[in-house]
């Protein structure tokens, strides 16, 4: 059985993909570093790596869960020059032991986003 999941408190999809879906696992859709109140990006890629992990964390919450039950995340980046400063602000939301992560860089991201960052849950 799968449960789709919610947040208001994370950027509605803009397209025929939940935020999340709750399967025993959860599978949370990449975010973006939009703010959910203006629906606009933030600027830089500190700013958009922290509200990806906060838009990420509203969709756990919905299931009952937060970052400390990821297992598995995926890091897409338009610039892997930037690597270094995502990494960095990463670090300030996870702790050992840290999810595994894929971290790739996309020709492009929705929106020109700089950073999409999705994630796998287990309770």
């Amino acid at each position: 059985m799968k449960r789709e999941l919610r947040s208001d408190a994370a950027p509605s999809p803009v397209g025929p993909y939940s935020q999340g879906v709750d399967a025993g696992a959860v599978y949370c859709a990449g975010q973006l570093g939009i703010d959910p109140v203006t629906g606009k990006l933030e600027d830089g890629i500190v700013a958009q790596t922290r509200r990806a992990l906060r838009n990420l964390e509203a969709v756990l919450e919905a299931a009952g869960l937060g970052l400390q039950d990821v297992v598995k995340t995926t890091v897409y980046m338009s610039d892997l020059t930037d690597f270094p400063q995502m990494n960095e602000e990463y670090s300030r939301h996870f702790s050992a032991p840290f999810p595994a992560r894929s971290t790739v860089e996309a020709a492009a991201l929705p929106k020109d986003a700089m950073v999409e960052i999705e994630a796998i849950a287990v309770r």
